[in-house]
Formats: structure tokens, sequence, C-alpha cells
């Protein structure tokens, strides 16, 4: 197994280096757990090695502080990989039963929380699960390609996916390459549909994509080689540094304005969606084959598709539930399902299931009533509970 050795961090690439070398670790860990056999003797000792580098990181201004290339610093919230290690090395050496109860701690309302979805999804045997990644299954990490998936997480979600779902999904807005470098899932189990599922990864390793025309693929190109160089830019470069950073997608492509620890003063993030958005008229002068979605925190730049009557929309994730659907032979006419997701850009995804088979649940992680009351409008076998970890812990107390 490759072991973690005690380290230290100076640079962003060493920080890069030491999550993905943490993937690696969680991913044996969660391989031995669900085969029954006994930890490897170096995990534990591993992640407390990584959890060493990433606290003795400098802070400076509630940030930690690391270089960016030898001369220029950079400021880093680090809590997710900070606090989902530390839950890990609890997890893995007190056991199940403690960790539940120390998310109890963590989490005001955890136990009603956790009771209402087990109400919900008692008994049943799922034909699909669509849920969503960040902010759903996953807490939210400043960064995407550090989020990497933890031990306790994968047990989880990975258990009741294999015991109690026939056609597991995790549908998200992220490139397909990115969501399978940080998840530490059992390979073949779970399909990952990424890009609103425009390209899924299925359960024999085969990609599957929704076609796109070649017209759209060159102006696609145009696009991100624009991207590509905007972020090069002194007074840009920070964009594709905090948050989800630059991604090209199939069919989409994303950059951050802003992280969950709004590092970047409001006006200069704002000042940067003007960019973009000059930059898509540019590009797209009849306004006809992109869309620009704004989420708070990304800019995403969304291929546009055709409805019946011919008119154009943006590519939703409602969408890539009907797209997957038949690609993958889900069935999908046949319940129960249960969606899963966190925004109003999830929402989608529930209406094509219920669109599909009336027998639709969801289970929703939001605080916004406003989004819960729209949840609940359309099906009301609903639960909404405010933290991804209550979503979990549902899930793991379902499955044997």
């Amino acid at each position: 197994m490759p072991a973690i050795d005690a380290t230290s961090l100076t640079t962003l690439k060493d920080f890069y280096a030491l999550m993905a070398a943490t993937r690696e670790v969680r991913a044996m860990a969660v391989a031995a757990i669900l085969r029954g056999d006994e930890m490897p003797d170096d995990v534990v000792p591993s992640l407390r090695s990584a959890l060493h580098a990433l606290e003795e990181v400098p802070v400076a201004d509630g940030r930690r502080v690391l270089s960016l290339d030898g001369v220029r610093d950079i400021g880093l919230d680090m809590d997710y990989e900070i606090n989902e290690t530390r839950k890990d090395i609890f997890f893995l050496e007190q056991g199940e039963d403690l960790f539940l109860d120390f998310l109890a701690d963590l989490h005001p309302g955890f136990d009603e929380h956790v009771a209402a979805g087990r109400e919900l999804l008692d008994g049943l045997h799922l034909n699909c699960m669509i849920t969503d990644r960040d902010g759903t299954i996953n807490n939210y990490c400043a960064r995407y390609l550090t989020s990497i998936q933890s031990v306790y997480n994968a047990v989880f979600l990975s258990r009741f996916a294999m015991s109690r779902v026939q056609r597991p999904v995790i549908l998200t807005s992220a490139p397909l390459a990115g969501l399978i470098e940080i998840s530490v899932n059992p390979e073949g189990r779970i399909y990952y549909a990424a890009s609103k599922g425009r390209e899924c990864l299925d359960l024999e390793g085969r990609v599957r994509r929704l076609p796109i025309s070649p017209d759209k693929q060159r102006l696609m190109a145009d696009l991100n080689e624009r991207l590509a160089a905007l972020v090069t830019k002194p007074q840009y470069e920070k964009f594709s540094l905090i948050g989800s950073g630059l991604q090209f997608k199939f069919g989409q492509s994303t950059v951050a304005r802003q992280d969950i620890g709004r590092s970047v003063p409001e006006d200069e993030s704002l000042a940067f969606l003007g960019v973009i958005g000059s930059l898509v008229e540019e590009l797209d002068a009849r306004q006809d084959m992109l869309r620009i979605e704004d989420t708070g925190l990304d800019v995403e730049i969304i291929l546009t598709i055709e409805t019946e009557g011919d008119a154009l929309k943006d590519f939703d994730k409602g969408d890539g539930v009907k797209y997957l659907s038949s690609e993958l032979d889900l069935e999908m006419v046949h319940g129960p399902h249960l969606v899963c997701g966190d925004t109003n850009s999830d929402v989608p995804m529930l209406e094509a299931a219920m669109s599909m088979a009336a027998d639709t649940r969801a289970i929703f992680v939001t605080r916004d009533e406003a989004l819960a009351t729209r949840v609940r409008g359309v099906t009301a076998n609903a639960v909404i509970v405010p933290e991804p970890d209550m979503l979990v812990a549902i899930m793991g107390s379902l499955s044997p």
C-alpha cells in the first residue's frame, strides 16, 4: 500500500500531491471495509501523517499559506481537507457506532433528520438513485480536486448503493475525469455521470457521451482556448486556483469567480463575471449556442439544446437524466427512485424522474426554505436535511 510518511507542505503542488496520496490510502481502506477484511496497518498512520502536514501549514489572516511558485504566496481554506481527515481517523479507530454519535454531537438535530430519512426509505429497494455530489452526498470543499471523498462517506454511500439500489448514479456538473479522481468508491458499482449528464462512465468502464454537432464542438474549443488564456493574466490567475478553478467539461465549461470562503472581494468577482459575459457575447454573437449560468461561485457556460418546437435552452440536469435513462437503459419508468440534491439546479433531476415514474422520493440538503418548498412541490415524498453527513448517515444506517 502507498504509505504516507511524515512530510511538510511548502508549495501548492505539495498540497495537491498529498491529497492525491490520501485518495490511494482511502480507496484501500474502503475496499477492505466493504470486503470485511482487516484494515491494512499503514492506513491510520498514513492519514495521521497527512493530517499533521495539513495542520502544520502556517496561518495568516485566517487562511493557510503556501507558496504558489516559489515567489508568490497563496492563502487557502483547508477546512474540508483537515476536518474530513480527522473524521476518517475517528471512524477507523473508534468504529461506526461511536462515529455516528460523534456526528450527532457535531450536527444539531442529527438523530431527528436521520430518522426522517430512514422512514422515507425504509423497506424500499430502489430502481434508481440519482444524486448530486458536492453539498449533497459530500461536504463542500474550497477546491474541487482536493475534495477527496472520505472513507466513512464512501463506506456509507457504497454500502447503500450495493445493497438497496439497482442502478445508482452520481450526476454532477463536474468533468468526468475530475469526478473519478476524487472518488474512492469501489469500481464498477456506481455510474459516474458528469457535465450535467452529457458524459458517463458505466459499470463496465466505458465512457458514454451525448453527441455534439461539429460546429458546437468548434465553438467550445474556441471558448476553452480563450478561457485558458484569460486566466494566465496576472489579474485573473486567482480564479483558476480557487473553488472549481477552470474546468473543461463535455458541452460545458466552468470557471470560478468566488469560493465558499469568499476570498475574492465581491466587486472584483462581479467584474470578472462581466469579462466572461463579454467573451461569450463575442464568440456567440447571435446568442443561440451558449448560455451563462451564474451560481454565485461559478460561471457555467453551457451549450444550448433544441426542445420541442425548436426552442433553445441550456442543457440542465433533467436533460441529463433523460439521456442517461435512455443511454444506460435505466428503466426509469419503473420506480421507486431516489433523487438527491442541494441546489435549484438539481430540481430538474427530480422533475425528470417524476415524469417517468411517480414513485420517486427526494432527499435534499439545504437550509433554503424556498428550495425546500420547491422540492416538496414536485413530490410529497421528500425529506429536507441541513447537512450532507446526515444524508450519507441515512444511507449508511439503512444498509447492512
